[in-house]
């Protein structure tokens, strides 16, 4: 049986202005577990991240049930308890590479300082755990790049520097928001293959968020959809694919080409309209204005409803719909 490392119940972000950016998300990770977080931009995944790792944008607040960490809770620790975790038992891979790496000093010092901090190191053993990380990530003359600014590396290289810098302290969770951003379709694959391997390596757990349905097909264990600050959906990856059932998973899966089943020419899947803003007291489905199934009883409570053990989903549809829909 698995054993759960990370444990989100019921957790809420809110911002100024009466914006409830992550309305009552609930996930687990299990150890060695790949868990994806899919959704539109504008979901709520990255903040849904930041909040487990408490690095909120000022202003903003967190509310959860609970959420813990290998049985460590994370609502009750202070800043300096939290930092104790940040970077030595869990870890981030931020979205943007560039502006994550500070721009005044060298890769090497950077990844030295987290050895150094968490763990105590001599600056020369942190120098040669960084070295050799950087090698193990695939980046060649790693002694050379330590002495290196970020400006002086490609996207690609610097994605690597983050996956090295984030393993300094050999973590039990990673998360890795949108890794493979604004990187060429070769270094995507090669980033995605590095993070796999280390995964059976090291024994890591992944929170990987991501829009791409393609990476969550080849990376994910367990799936979790999320739109307008909800997760609508969550299931293990073969079956949300074999059976997707909240309308706005369908509309994802629909907008992906298939190759040999689209015609040339054909119109391509989308979902009409945007992810909404939602207020205060919002009640019903955020879907509901988007969805071509859509009833008056949408604008009411929405019950959590079971396809199969493991399989959750938000909606008023039953988990057979399309087929009853034919019936």
């Amino acid at each position: 049986m698995s054993e759960t490392l990370l444990d989100v119940q019921g957790l809420r972000v809110r911002f100024g202005g009466g914006t409830e950016a992550v309305r009552g998300v609930s996930l687990a990770v299990d150890r060695g577990e790949t868990h994806c977080l899919v959704g539109e931009s504008g979901c709520g995944k990255s903040v849904s991240a930041l909040a487990v790792m408490t690095l909120l944008a000022r202003g903003a607040t967190r509310s959860a049930e609970r959420m813990a960490f290998a049985g460590t809770d994370l609502l009750g620790l202070d800043e300096r308890g939290m930092a104790k975790l940040r970077g030595n038992r869990m870890a981030m891979i931020f979205q943007e590479p560039m502006t994550s790496l500070n721009p005044a000093y060298t890769v090497g010092s950077q990844m030295a300082e987290v050895m150094r901090r968490h763990r105590g190191a001599s600056r020369r053993a942190a120098l040669d755990r960084a070295a050799a990380l950087l090698g193990r990530v695939g980046i060649t003359a790693p002694g050379m790049r330590l002495a290196q600014y970020p400006h002086q590396l490609s996207g690609g290289l610097r994605q690597r520097v983050m996956i090295a810098m984030a393993l300094m302290c050999d973590p039990e969770l990673l998360i890795a928001d949108e890794p493979t951003t604004a990187l060429d379709v070769t270094v995507q694959a090669q980033i995605l293959r590095l993070l796999l391997e280390l995964q059976r390596e090291l024994g890591l757990a992944i929170l990987l968020i991501t829009h791409d349905l393609g990476i969550v097909a080849r990376m994910a264990h367990r799936v979790s959809v999320m739109y307008a600050g909800q997760v609508v959906e969550s299931a293990p990856a073969a079956d949300l694919f074999a059976a997707p059932t909240h309308p706005y998973t369908r509309g994802l899966l629909d907008c992906v080409p298939a190759p040999g089943k689209v015609a040339r020419g054909a119109q391509l899947g989308s979902i009409p309209g945007t992810v909404p803003r939602i207020p205060l007291g919002f009640t019903g489905c955020a879907f509901r204005d988007r969805c071509a199934q859509a009833m008056p009883e949408c604008s009411g409570d929405i019950p959590a409803q079971t396809r199969i053990p493991g399989h959750r989903y938000l909606c008023r549809l039953p988990a057979g719909w399309p087929r009853d829909a034919a019936a």
